[in-house]
């Protein structure tokens, strides 16, 4: 029996509208005319370029190389003819320099990859090198290297290690299709980071609404021989939230302004343990994802492998088109994703999903003075005042938002979706955080 008790405190619970692709299979898109890979993919240093206009490359081949300690390369999702290497929109709503590659119709793979049978027996040394090298971040939307995250200080002991599979951001389905699919190389990657962490503790969290990939998983982790434990989650966002998930798993509070590892736990996407097999048994950079296409403004929504750089415009064409009443596209889910000025923005490693909403699910209703409710107060995960801190964004008193927590914001969203005043708060709070990000550097 599943338990419905196990979660964090607060949160919210919006509309799931999981239906139009939970059922469905993934499927593989053909390669492109052409893809747009970006040098910034990933949270740190944008890669250099290591390769020139018109030259011929094949699928997997490396195309730039990491630049400082928090960076991580790109690799060629298509095989043909590097055409430009220029600053192109980027989903993130910024120009960023990218390199473009045209097909040659021949899918050319590279001929570093290749299985390895022996891939369980490398040294941890050699399974990180090899997941930087493959150019993995995390693809639950936060892009954090993974070979950095898998690389705590000494003194930073991991001893529980948390695959995320609660994907509880309304409209995606991509991590749950991964986990009916690819079970296997899922359990297979997380095994090869808790070897690299020397990490006995293994938990899978899973929200109750998935109850098909909860069984699956539970089979094969039995079958397989590992000592895992899966967890059904109470179904409520945002869930899949680090420190929310360390809550709910193993009822440890991770300390204001640290991160997971200082209470002793590592968390990583189910998609990102997929493409560490990937790395590791095949020498497979992160050359594609699974992407769900959704929304009632796209004619067939769909789970689809997706090469890294296809523009979002060849995905929704081969998901036949956009619907009439179309009018707003988002890069990721409707709570924590970014709306769209142009389609010509390429997938990138963190594109979890392609959400296309119609008139009605689009619409925004005008904002309110606020009432002094506190249900923002009431929902927000992280215990924080998201209407004190909204105020103090507007007003430009960054000191004081500071002193409130404000970088303690996860920006989820939940407290503008819970507001019946509509204020813009995580709006708000997204720009305080920026400054007095500018601020802290500034001062050092």
């Amino acid at each position: 029996m599943l338990s419905k008790k196990k979660t964090f405190t607060r949160g919210i619970h919006p509309p799931e509208n999981k239906s139009l692709t939970e059922t469905k299979s993934i499927e593989t898109m053909p390669q492109p005319e052409m893809v747009i890979i970006p040098l910034q993919q990933h949270i740190g240093a944008p890669s250099e370029p290591i390769v020139n206009i018109k030259d011929q490359v094949k699928i997997g081949d490396k195309l730039s190389e990491s630049k400082g300690v928090v960076s991580v390369p790109s690799h060629a999702s298509i095989s043909g003819t590097v055409k430009k290497i220029e600053p192109c929109p980027h989903p993130l709503g910024v120009d960023v320099l990218s390199i473009v590659i045209e097909t040659d119709g021949q899918n050319k793979l590279s001929d570093a990859i290749s299985d390895e049978p022996d891939y369980k027996k490398l040294a941890s040394e050699e399974i990180i090198n090899r997941i930087k090298n493959a150019g993995i971040a995390g693809m639950g939307g936060a892009t954090f290297p993974t070979h950095v995250k898998l690389s705590p200080p000494p003194q930073k002991k991991i001893d529980t290690f948390i695959l995320n599979g609660a994907e509880c951001e309304p409209y995606l389905t991509a991590d749950h299709r991964l986990m009916l699919e690819y079970t296997k190389d899922i359990l297979s990657g997380m095994q090869l980071m808790m070897q690299v962490l020397n990490c006995s503790n293994g938990f899978i969290g899973i929200e109750n609404n998935k109850p098909d990939a909860i069984e699956t998983m539970r089979r094969v982790v039995s079958e397989s021989g590992y000592k895992y434990q899966v967890i059904g989650f109470e179904v409520k966002y945002p869930q899949g939230a680090e420190k929310q998930l360390i809550k709910a798993c193993v009822n440890r509070e991770v300390p204001r302004g640290g991160l997971p590892m200082d209470a002793g736990c590592l968390v990583q996407n189910v998609g990102t343990a997929k493409a560490v097999y990937d790395a590791v048994a095949r020498h497979k950079p992160l050359i594609d994802r699974v992407v769900t296409i959704t929304g009632n403004g796209i004619q067939t929504p769909k789970n689809v492998l997706v090469p890294i750089g296809t523009r979002f415009s060849d995905v929704i064409a081969f998901c036949g088109g956009l619907t009439d009443d179309a009018s707003k596209i988002v890069n990721g889910g409707p709570m924590m994703g970014i709306a769209q000025y142009t389609l010509d923005v390429p997938v990138i490693k963190g594109t979890s999903g392609i959400l296309c909403l119609n008139d009605a699910e689009s619409k925004f209703p005008d904002e309110l003075a606020c009432i002094s409710c506190a249900r923002c107060v009431d929902g927000c995960p992280m215990g924080l005042m998201p209407n004190l801190l909204g105020t103090y964004c507007e007003y430009k008193k960054f000191d004081e938002a500071k002193q409130a927590g404000i970088l303690d914001c996860i920006e989820c969203g939940s407290c503008a979706y819970i507001c019946p005043a509509k204020r813009r708060l995580v709006q708000w709070i997204k720009f305080g955080k920026l400054e007095v990000n500018r601020m802290q550097k500034t001062a050092a």
